[in-house]
């Protein structure tokens, strides 16, 4: 839907005039007030963060600027036909005020909010209160030419006409009527100026969202990989391990059943060599299932199940865990994949004899360092365990830093947003 109302030869009607000069007026007479309080009421809201007032207001206030941009959103694309995407992160359920107030203000999009309510009430005024200006203005005119002039006997500024008689009002009236004929073609097109100006304002840098949509594409083509080589490699230890120990055991059960009248003797070996089969294949399956999604992981949460790891290496291993509450499911996964994945190379590759691993959370971020004191060297490249790694991170967001120069120590961080 656009601001002007055209007639079947294309023109604007002096409906779409009048309809563009009421919806600025509007926007002008509510726009204003609106974008003045939301701006003064961030402003002290934020300030009292400091002091503790603010973490309670902070939200609430926030919360009212995004309704107040939204409603301007709504409007743009109604009566301008002008559509401003909203390009918000999804705030925190459930969270405490600081975290929904961290939350809030590390959302660039509100940033961009605030940084509108300023044009809004200044640029977006004036683009807004034109059209009924350039509609209504001219309507003074016409009425000093038929005697309002009269009501000003020492004169009157109409525009650039200065009006001190009947001849003069004559000449505001013609000045009235070019800006009439002005408003005809301008009107509308001048409201569509002030929701382009909240658009180029309040909405998003296209190159910021296609360079988010690039980002997030290698990040789903890589969780998509990711996932099938994991499905391959269950398929592998299934069909190599356990599925293969188990037809053994199959096999072994009818050779047994063949041999207990026959040599019970040999029959009872067998059995006990099925047992130890059954045992194995069992032992598999749960190392099987360990690998999916660890036990511990789902039951004690993130900390226990990197302290359960760390008990299984053949190096000293100290851990230090300050996480004061769960992470959702996939994030505790992919810190737990990926901190099994850092051990596993400094175990291998690293010469060291000592591991520590740091897990806290801080500033809205999962963070795990690893640790070694190895002989160093360790890169991020093609072919390496820790591109994998980064990888994976990607699909959460999350960054792999690492620092190793030569003679050690190596230190790998993990990082991934969480609530």
């Amino acid at each position: 839907m656009t601001t002007e109302t055209k007639n079947g030869n294309g023109r604007t009607t002096g409906r779409g005039i009048g309809l563009a000069a009421v919806r600025g007026l509007a926007l002008a007479l509510v726009s204003l007030p609106g974008a003045v309080l939301c701006f003064c009421l961030s402003l002290v809201s934020i300030a009292l963060i400091p002091i503790g007032v603010g973490l309670v207001t902070t939200p609430y206030v926030l919360t009212g600027v995004r309704a107040f941009a939204d409603w301007r959103r709504v409007l743009a694309a109604e009566w301008g036909g002008v559509r401003i995407p909203p390009a918000y992160r999804p705030l925190p359920e459930r969270a405490d005020p600081w975290t929904r107030t961290v939350a809030l203000l590390r959302d660039p999009a509100t940033w961009r909010d605030l940084r509108w309510l300023p044009v809004d009430m200044t640029a977006g005024f004036v683009t807004a209160l034109l059209p009924a200006v350039l509609l209504l203005y001219p309507l003074e005119g016409f009425a000093l030419a038929i005697g309002l002039w009269r009501v000003f006997p020492d004169g009157y500024w109409y525009g650039f006409v200065p009006v001190t008689g009947q001849a003069s009002a004559f000449g505001a009236a013609a000045l009235g009527l070019v800006l009439l004929f002005l408003a005809h073609f301008l009107t509308p097109r001048l409201l569509g100026v002030h929701f382009r100006l909240t658009r180029a304002v309040l909405g998003g840098n296209q190159r910021e969202l296609a360079e988010r949509v690039r980002v997030l594409t290698e990040t789903r083509r890589d969780a998509v990989d990711a996932s099938a080589a994991e499905l391959r490699r269950i398929e592998r230890d299934l069909h190599d391990g356990a599925q293969a120990r188990l037809v053994a055991v199959g096999m072994d059960l009818g050779t047994i059943e063949a041999l207990l009248d026959k040599d019970p003797a040999q029959a009872k070996e067998l059995i006990a060599r099925t047992r130890r089969s059954s045992v194995e294949a069992l032992s598999e399956l749960r190392e099987l299932v360990r690998g999916i999604h660890p036990p511990v992981l789902a039951e004690r949460g993130l900390g226990d199940a990197v302290r359960a790891l760390a008990l299984r290496l053949p190096l000293a291993t100290e851990v230090s865990v300050d996480l004061p509450g769960r992470a959702e499911a996939p994030v505790e996964s992919a810190a737990y994949f990926a901190v099994s994945e850092v051990l596993t190379n400094a175990v291998k590759h690293s010469g060291a004899d000592r591991i520590w691993i740091d897990l806290h959370r801080a500033d809205g971020m999962l963070r795990a360092t690893v640790t070694d004191n190895g002989k160093g060297g360790a890169v991020i490249g093609a072919g390496s365990g820790l591109a994998g790694v980064e990888r994976r991170l990607g699909t959460f967001d999350g960054v792999l830093a690492v620092s190793s120069p030569a003679g050690g120590p190596t230190m790998v961080t993990v990082e991934i947003p969480c609530a």
